[in-house]
């Protein structure tokens, strides 16, 4: 006696289950330019090493004797694989079986995707197509019955945030449910052309009366702007990259420490260019994403989210191995003044690098808020007040060079002044509660009204006021620490980063970072 036949059972399964939504909806997925869930998976992971779990869930169909004449497979595989060598979990959309619906799910199945990485203390991968698991207009005439909405396992969803890093792939068309476990992860990417989402497709959205197509409607171009999704990619090859780039800067989870990687970039590498970077006259902008190329690792900064809130710049990089988050101006737009898209940006950013124990350097060149009507209406005031926040509940070790301006309230925001302050300034440096040139119609109006030749009195005044504003009067009176050679800046932060390394703490958040 053996169980040879029930193990030939198992395997028929397993090859119908492998079969996904039969011939006709794979070449469809192929005529669109997308890979099957399947295909996905093998580039995605280290050969061999993905291990399924619940691979033949679905629904099966028998005849009178009990013999299984077909099966529908669940349209979600999930399982631990490898990437790198480092164990990940994977839960991966089958947009072949009935459109990732919810009427072709089994939600437990993505509910112990969630709870797996929890609870092993995995990063979590989503590969999203499809409603995501969400809802079916035909799954009420299929179950016979309609219910209160609720989103199953969104408890685990939620814990991830402050347990393991999540990234989300959006793979295809996603909305609804698959909408939001896009959103609610550390790092999202669209594929451009591929990639749309939405809270409800155009059929749907053609029921209030509004006429627009996928791309319209939801495309990357959108999403990457507006600041719901951090990248944007050319293909599913560049997605997978770009995730796999992401988590080799992260631990597995909250409990570890960001892991250094090998250096062979010179800690005290100087760079000659780095002493006329930024102009003379303050009126000329100039380009920050070379500063940042040049004080850290050789090749290792990761920008994420460009597309959206650029006045200031985020990423990820390496000093000296060490993994470290990165905050920059972008003089080019708006001066590197804070909006209320970059407000929104910064303070998503700043949190997940006080999630992961990611010390912060910050390259600052902040003239203030933006101001004006647009400004108002946007709520940049609350939104920056947000960030402000962030910046002072962060307990990671962080590093604020002052590269150029730093003025009102956003300019005090480039650290937390109650804390040491382990900070830096380039001669350029220039700083105050309002820049001179707009604070100075105001604060000498009746002066400039009363004289003969306001414009000579005005000439007059901004040459006494430029005399004060030189960063050396500043450190006379020990309101800057250090004024540096620019050339110094990569040596000087691969010494903080070693300084940091061991006041990090693999203690996890308090709470879950928000979406």
């Amino acid at each position: 006696m053996s169980w040879e036949k029930e193990i030939e059972d198992l395997r028929r399964r397993e090859a119908l289950a492998h079969g996904m939504g039969g011939p006709e909806k794979i070449k469809r997925q192929h005529d669109a330019g997308r890979q099957t869930v399947r295909e996905r998976l093998d580039v995605l992971l280290d050969d061999g090493s993905f291990h399924e779990l619940g691979a033949i869930a679905g629904r099966a169909e028998y005849d009178e004797n009990g013999n299984l004449i077909g099966f529908s497979p669940s349209n979600l595989l999930y399982g631990r694989g490898r990437i790198d060598g480092r164990t990940v979990v994977v839960s991966a959309d089958d947009f072949t079986v009935r459109g990732g619906a919810a009427d072709a799910a089994i939600h437990q199945k993505q509910i112990d995707a969630e709870h797996m990485a929890n609870e092993l203390r995995l990063p979590m991968i989503r590969l999203i197509e499809g409603t995501g698991g969400g809802g079916s207009v035909k799954s009420l005439e299929m179950e016979g019955y309609t219910y209160v909405p609720a989103n199953p396992g969104w408890d685990w969803v939620v814990a991830n945030m402050a347990t393991v890093p999540v990234v989300a792939l959006a793979m295809g068309p996603v909305a609804g449910l698959g909408a939001a476990r896009a959103v609610t992860s550390h790092y999202s990417v669209m594929i451009k052309d591929q990639s749309q989402l939405f809270v409800a497709g155009p059929p749907v959205v053609a029921g209030v009366g509004e006429q627009v197509d996928k791309e319209g409607l939801g495309g990357s171009s959108i999403h990457t702007r507006n600041g719901a999704i951090d990248d944007e990619v050319a293909d599913e090859a560049e997605a997978f990259a770009r995730a796999k780039r992401f988590l080799s800067y992260l631990p597995n989870s909250t409990f570890d420490l960001p892991e250094r990687a090998a250096c062979d970039d010179d800690v005290n590498r100087r760079d000659e260019n780095l002493v006329a970077a930024v102009p003379k006259d303050r009126r000329k902008v100039y380009k920050m994403r070379p500063i940042i190329e040049s004080v850290v690792d050789a090749g290792s900064f990761f920008e994420v989210g460009r597309h959206a809130g650029r006045s200031v710049i985020t990423g990820l990089a390496r000093l000296d191995g060490w993994p470290v988050g990165i905050v920059a101006s972008d003089p080019f737009i708006y001066g590197g003044a804070w909006t209320a898209d970059s407000s929104i940006k910064l303070t998503r950013f700043v949190d997940m690098a006080e999630t992961f124990h990611l010390p912060v350097v910050h390259l600052v060149d902040c003239p203030g808020f933006l101001i004006g009507t647009a400004s108002e209406k946007a709520a940049t005031i609350r939104h920056g007040a947000r960030a402000l926040a962030a910046v002072y509940q962060a307990r990671t070790p962080w590093c604020s060079v002052l590269i150029r301006k730093s003025f009102g309230v956003a300019g005090a925001a480039h650290s937390n002044h109650t804390r040491f302050h382990y900070r830096y300034a380039w001669p350029s440096g220039d700083w105050g509660s309002l820049p001179i040139e707009g604070g100075l119609e105001a604060a000498y109006k009746s002066d400039l009204a009363a004289a003969d030749d306001p414009e000579a009195l005005r000439a007059d005044i901004e040459q006494r006021l430029n005399q004060v504003r030189s960063p050396f009067r500043t450190a006379e009176k020990y309101l800057v620490e250090e004024i540096i050679d620019p050339r110094d800046t990569r040596p000087l932060l691969c010494e903080f980063a070693n300084l940091a390394a061991p006041l990090r703490t693999a203690v996890p958040v308090a709470f879950p970072m928000r979406p």
